[in-house]
């Protein structure tokens, strides 16, 4: 009996590892007949293609099997210019299918049907395609650290409510997506079903997902049977114009701009993005903050320029797109008798030029150059009445080059630049850096780091005078290890910051001159217990020094946890001690 327990025990390890391991396959069918996108799944086509059902819990019990009653069949077809999917979701309670109506891009409180595409099938990016049950779309394009939701792709989804559950259809363009020229394609694939039920929400996905493993793209399956299409032909030109008309008491003001942006698909990797003359007056308003702070506001960025393919430009965290277009950089010379009566709050942006892209081999290569216009202030002589112009921010011509190097799926070598050039006797900045993310292929452990380079010259007379200072060059270094699956999981990390390190030009930072240690340890639940959907425990130590003086600025000791038990209440608690003196030097009230 023991020899027999033994064996069946071996048995279910090895077919357990080879299941977690094991990628589904779907083949794709094309079809020449007109598919209509109406949510009935009527056409003949569909009757034949296979078939993508045996859906896997990804949470709360992860790795449970799908229900009969939540029975999910997915199938695919493909003609020259789109892939399209239907999927059939059953649920033995249609009217509890939840189907908030939200925005596009809001998630909201709704069963939702997706599907992820990588075209290269590398486990780097997918591009993913949601639609809840009250038919908004969502899209994004995802990488392990990262989903951008500020891309928005063209392309068509509807939905149905059934007596026997729900049905979507969805029409996904060429131009949506990116693959290689081969004849043959194959793609990584994985469809995800959300049920929102309150304390009963469940998520299956249709390859299984593995908790316990941190990435998740490279946990996809496959999707065969696409041949012979072609990579289309990706051009946009957006040409716009705007007039404004703004009157008070004493003066009436007539503004008229005219300008274009341009999209074009270089190859099937790389994208070029070009605005002239742009025009952002329909962007979206920063919310009214009062800043007590010591440090400049940090706002989003609203322009869709900038948006997209952020995930590239992020790299190293160096640069901060509100830079450009943003406040003058000096302020203006202003006599006894004298007055300051116009100073803009913002440049003019005169063009942008951006290509970003990922090569086939894993590397991706971002490029952006912007050009922003000479500013003025007004300045009045009260005794006189005239008035003169004082430049406070010259021509300026900003560049960001990202090198970024994927590779073993899941780990990166990234070399990054950022780089300002102000016309005339103003203050030019220029900031390297070299980053580096390598895990483990089981995504168990992570090391991960960067070594940063900062230079400034400054050539204006007043700062000479008051800092004497012309160039000067700063670093930060920083060096992380962590754990990063399993139950029990740990960081330690370390940095340090030189006093002269500054990357505000392009980027933003808040403090520098200080080193500091932080370590993390934490336990969790992998799947539900007999108590808890989710558990968590963790216990951390940081410390900030500051390097001229030597005194903490940071110091602490935290222990904290979070719970979710089966009513799917949550439960949180956190200590914090802090045992040593720490010094404020930067309380603005000093």
């Amino acid at each position: 009996m023991p020899k027999f327990y033994f064996l069946f025990l071996l048995f279910f390890v090895f077919f357990s590892l080879s299941t977690v391991g094991q990628k589904k396959t779907l083949q794709a069918k094309y079809t020449s007949e007109n598919i209509s996108i109406d949510g009935k799944v009527s056409e003949e086509a569909w009757k034949t293609a296979d078939n993508a059902t045996d859906f896997i819990m990804y949470e709360p019990d992860n790795g449970k099997p799908i229900s009969k009653s939540k029975k999910t069949n997915v199938k695919i077809l493909y003609d020259n210019n789109a892939v399209y999917v239907s999927a059939i979701l059953y649920d033995e309670e249609p009217n509890k299918i939840a189907r908030e109506l939200t925005n596009r891009d809001e998630f909201g409180v709704a069963d939702v049907f997706s599907v992820f595409i990588n075209g290269n099938n590398d486990g780097q990016q997918n591009f993913r395609f949601f639609v809840s049950a009250a038919g908004v779309q969502m899209d994004c394009l995802a990488t392990e650290s990262n989903e951008d939701f500020n891309w928005d792709a063209i392309w068509d989804s509807q939905v149905k409510i059934t007596d026997f559950g729900w049905v979507v259809e969805m029409k996904i363009p060429y131009a949506a997506l990116r693959f290689s020229k081969e004849s043959k394609q194959t793609w990584g694939l994985n469809f995800r079903r959300d049920i929102k039920r309150g304390a009963l929400d469940q998520s299956y996905t249709w390859n299984f997902v593995d908790t316990k493993i941190g990435a998740v793209i490279t946990q996809e399956g496959i999707l065969e049977g696409i041949e012979n299409i072609k990579t289309p032909t990706r051009l946009f030109l957006i040409p716009y114009t705007s007039a404004y008309y703004q009157k008070d008491d004493y003066s009436a003001d007539k503004t008229f701009k005219a300008g274009m942006d341009i999209k074009y698909g270089i190859n099937d990797a790389f994208t070029l993005d070009a605005i002239l003359v742009p025009d952002f007056g329909q962007t979206k308003f920063d919310n009214a903050i009062l800043n007590l702070e010591p440090f400049e506001q940090q706002f989003d960025e609203n322009r869709s320029f900038f948006t997209e393919a952020a995930d590239l430009f992020s790299k190293g965290n160096l640069f901060y797109s509100r830079r450009i277009g943003g406040e003058p950089n000096t302020e203006p010379t202003v006599n006894a008798n004298e007055e300051l009566t116009e100073y803009p709050s913002s440049t003019d942006l005169l063009n942008a030029v951006k290509v970003s892209g990922r090569t086939q081999q894993g590397l991706g290569i971002g490029f952006l150059n912007a050009i922003t216009e000479k500013t003025f202030a007004t300045i009045e002589n009260i005794d006189t009445g005239e008035t003169r112009k004082e430049i406070i921010e010259p021509l300026v011509n900003y560049n960001v080059l990202v090198m970024d190097q994927r590779f073993n799926q899941n780990s990166s070598v990234t070399l990054v630049n950022t780089n300002t050039v102000r016309n005339g006797d103003f203050r030019d900045a220029n900031v390297s850096a070299l980053v580096f993310d390598l895990n483990t292929k089981a995504n168990t452990y992570k090391l991960s780091g960067d070594f940063k380079y900062s230079t400034v010259k400054d050539n204006d007379f007043y700062t000479l005078l008051n800092n004497g200072l012309e160039n000067y060059d700063g670093f930060k270094t920083q060096l992380n290890f962590a754990k990063t699956s399993g139950k029990y999981r740990y960081l330690l990390s370390g940095k340090y910051l030189s006093e002269s390190y500054d990357v505000n030009d392009l980027g933003i930072i808040f403090i520098n001159n200080y080193h500091s240690g932080y370590a993390e340890m934490s336990y969790r639940i992998i799947n539900p217990s007999r108590i808890f959907n989710s558990f968590k425990a963790s216990q951390n130590i940081n410390v900030e020094i500051q390097n001229t003086t030597g005194k903490f600025q940071e110091a602490w000791y935290q222990a904290k946890f979070a719970a979710i038990n089966k009513k799917n209440q949550t439960w949180e608690g956190k200590v914090q001690v802090s045992p040593f003196d720490r010094y404020n030097f930067y309380e603005p009230r000093v």
